[in-house]
């Protein structure tokens, strides 16, 4: 499905803008931050959209555990992490306002739990969308990234994230839906993001075992179910290795989310940038014509950036 809409392309001399769709805080900065930092510092404006306000997420760092401050207070915790964060990448950064939706634990009978009164995932449709819409009218960003139909992984938030990103992106630029919510803008491509397909789980799984370390991926790659389908899934490798320290950083600040000591540390960024130098995605909608020479675009704005002879 596409808009029926024609792409709102750059003008001479005018910027290019990136906006990055998530359901927490600290998505933005394990999922395509170093790219994020990379288009920053090439000249683009960067919008990073975080969906909820992550109060339901738990304390993954052993060193916070049993914090009672930061339990008392996550809401504003994570507000402070998320400014940091976004100070580290240099993108502006906006809040949809919407209650973290969690994670519902199966029972012991294996039925799982009704998702809490008022959380983003039950919020309906296009009440969700109409914040999404009024920013993308408002910063009229030329290319979106945002999760696939599965939220990446199956949580809630993501899933619901997929659903006001596409809805968002189909819509924004139709001068008769969500009115009220600003002129229309119309972005010319939408991408999901691939940060754990198997070819790179494998590179890092096997750079590990390489350098002597204990791998974090092995037991993951050993349950990993193969889909014909997702093969194709990768269209779009972005070179950003020189942002993977400021990427990792970023991952940091988000102290309540991030052990320092766990397994997304293991390789340094040298290492990484030897045997996985890209951030990768999937072109999932595109409104301009593919330019690709060769097998991957590595540029997300490939087909929106001036010709020059």
């Amino acid at each position: 499905m596409t808009p029926s809409t024609p792409p709102n392309l750059p003008a001479p001399g005018e910027p290019l803008r990136l906006m990055a769709v998530h359901a927490h805080p600290d998505h933005e900065s394990s999922k395509g931050a170093a790219s994020t930092a990379k288009y920053v510092a090439d000249g683009v404006e960067v919008l990073v959209v975080t969906c909820t306000d992550g109060a339901r997420g738990d304390v993954l760092n052993p060193r916070l555990a049993g914090a009672e401050d930061v339990l008392r207070n996550m809401t504003e915790v994570r507000r402070r992490e998320m400014a940091e964060a976004a100070r580290i990448l240099g993108v502006k950064h906006a809040w949809l306002g919407f209650v973290d939706s969690g994670l519902p634990e199966p029972l012991e009978d294996g039925t799982t739990p009704p998702l809490p009164d008022g959380c983003f995932a039950l919020v309906p449709l296009d009440e969700a969308a109409t914040p999404l819409v009024r920013l993308v009218r408002d910063f009229r960003p030329h290319v979106i990234t945002t999760y696939d139909e599965n939220g990446g992984y199956p949580h809630p938030d993501h899933i619901r994230t997929h659903e006001i990103s596409m809805r968002a992106f189909l819509a924004a630029g139709d001068p008769e839906q969500f009115p009220g919510t600003g002129e229309p803008w119309q972005p010319s491509k939408l991408y999901y993001h691939l940060t754990f397909h198997k070819q790179r789980i494998v590179a890092l799984h096997e750079a590990c075992l390489a350098h002597g370390f204990e791998s974090p991926f092995g037991e993951w790659l050993e349950g990993w179910v193969d889909k014909p389908e997702d093969e194709a899934r990768l269209t779009t490798r972005v070179p950003c290795s020189d942002f993977f320290a400021t990427r990792d950083q970023a991952l940091l600040a988000h102290a309540t989310q991030i052990d320092p000591d766990g397994r997304w540390f293991h390789l340094t960024p040298d290492i990484q940038a030897e045997v996985w130098p890209t951030e990768d995605f999937q072109l999932a909608i595109s409104l301009v014509p593919d330019v690709r020479d060769g097998e991957y675009e590595d540029d997300l704005f490939a087909g929106l950036r001036p010709v020059t002879a």
